[in-house]
């Protein structure tokens, strides 16, 4: 390969990388349309649905949680 070539791959390189960290960034910075509606719009419009707990599955929950911080209360000490 020569010199130019290599320098062009390189350039093509970067560019593909700033434009996949731009997205994962959330800016939209020099982006193509068709890779911003693929990566925000893709779920536009759909609404997720809230699974909803018992109160005795939220009671286990709950009793779970307070017996992990008195666990890291009574190891501080």
């Amino acid at each position: 390969m020569e010199l130019k070539q290599i320098v062009a791959a390189l350039d093509d390189e970067i560019s593909r990388l700033k434009q996949v960290r731009s997205l994962l960034a959330g800016t939209r910075g020099n982006v193509t349309q068709a890779a911003t509606s693929l990566a925000f719009g893709a779920n536009q419009g759909k609404t997720r649905k809230r699974r909803k707990l018992s109160a005795a599955a939220r009671a286990r929950i709950s009793a779970a949680q307070k017996k992990r911080w008195a666990a890291q209360k009574k190891a501080a000490k």
